[in-house]
């Protein structure tokens, strides 16, 4: 079967594909993406989920999303558990003790061939100021977890925007702190 896509326009990280009607977006140099799941038992009683807020184009808004960034962007030997413990760093300012791999997921198969891995971090410690690199301008949220929805209200009213996954990790019970 022969290739019939056709690569209408392709940047430093995006290309735009049509394979008959369907037209798509993807990755360039096959790169994927890191998303971290970062939970912090802090020592307060209470575990605390981090998540990090900053400002989205293609949104024209800003978001509350997990830590998160593209494996080999900078380097093509990168794994993504490498990816995710640099991302988590240098996003929140937080280095895991550990990172568990959760698996490889889509977040819009309808419209990108891009996947991530979702990563569980514990055994978190403050190592940093966190804020994402100097055009980023990211901000650290560290959130009760039995106040999430309370949070995500809160930010929703404010007019950001929240990505889903955040709502979807919520009620999987991926947040238990137990391998």
């Amino acid at each position: 079967m022969a290739d019939d896509r056709i690569t209408h326009w392709a940047g430093n990280y995006l290309a735009i594909h049509q394979e008959g009607r369907w037209e798509y977006v993807s990755r360039v140099r096959g790169i994927g993406a890191a998303v971290i799941l970062a939970i912090d038992t802090g020592g307060e009683g209470d575990d605390h989920v981090i998540l990090v807020e900053q400002y989205r184009m293609a949104l024209k808004a800003n978001c509350i999303e997990m830590p998160a960034g593209l494996v080999g962007d900078n380097t093509e030997r990168e794994t993504p558990e490498e990816a995710a413990a640099k991302e988590l760093e240098e996003e929140t300012g937080y280095r895991a003790g550990r990172i568990d791999n959760l698996g490889r997921f889509c977040s819009s198969p309808g419209m990108t061939s891009e996947t991530f891995t979702l990563f569980r971090a514990t055994g978190l410690e403050k190592v940093g100021a966190g804020g994402g690199t100097h055009h980023e301008n990211i901000t650290v949220h560290r959130v009760p977890l039995g106040r999430i929805a309370e949070f995500v209200a809160a930010q929703r009213e404010a007019g950001l925007v929240i990505d889903v996954r955040i709502m979807a990790l919520l009620g999987a019970g991926w947040l238990d702190t137990a391998p």
